[in-house]
């Protein structure tokens, strides 16, 4: 090492002789190729540490970034089989509606028919029935009327032949009424 040390300074010309550089820049790119060695030579580990554990937490970064890009790539995928899952159970839900709307539809239909039946067969019961009252009443009517007239005849015919006669057959057109009730 020495030799080349010695070689270095032999290549100066000892005419030239030794003496303070006044060039600035000169000056300076010694100075600052001396700093930087010297930063080189005794920073290198320091340096190398430094970029070691910047290098590792970049790298730590980047895990952990590509840990949550995964982590919310599965929740993700499970926020959309979920809401697939929600889609599927209101479509049901609404088609299940749809179809119980109309069954309760039919059955009300059916409700509202079947009481306009029971209604329309009251009512003709009921007009059956008056129609039968008035039908008595008229008979009634009738037969009060007939019994009237016929004594009235009665009265003016006194015979107790024809009164014999009369009140026969007139008890018999009664019997007849009575059994065709």
């Amino acid at each position: 090492m020495l030799t080349q040390i010695w070689s270095f300074w032999a290549e100066f010309s000892l005419g030239e002789g030794w003496g303070l550089n006044g060039d600035p820049l000169e000056t300076n790119l010694i100075n600052l190729g001396v700093v930087l060695g010297t930063l080189f030579y005794f920073g290198q580990g320091s340096l190398n540490s430094l970029l070691s554990n910047r290098k590792e937490t970049i790298l730590s970064a980047i895990r952990d970034a590509d840990a949550r890009y995964e982590e919310a790539t599965e929740k993700l995928k499970q926020a959309k089989a979920r809401l697939e899952q929600a889609k599927a159970k209101a479509e049901s839900i609404r088609v299940e509606g749809l179809a119980q709307m109309k069954r309760e539809n039919l059955d009300l239909m059916k409700a509202a028919e079947e009481d306009s039946k029971r209604l329309e067969d009251s009512k003709n019961a009921t007009i059956r029935l008056e129609e039968q009252r008035a039908i008595e009443e008229v008979r009634r009517q009738v037969s009060r009327l007939a019994l009237e007239k016929a004594s009235e005849a009665l009265k003016r015919r006194f015979r107790p032949e024809h009164h014999a006669r009369m009140i026969d057959h007139c008890i018999g057109l009664l019997s007849a009424l009575e059994t065709t009730n």
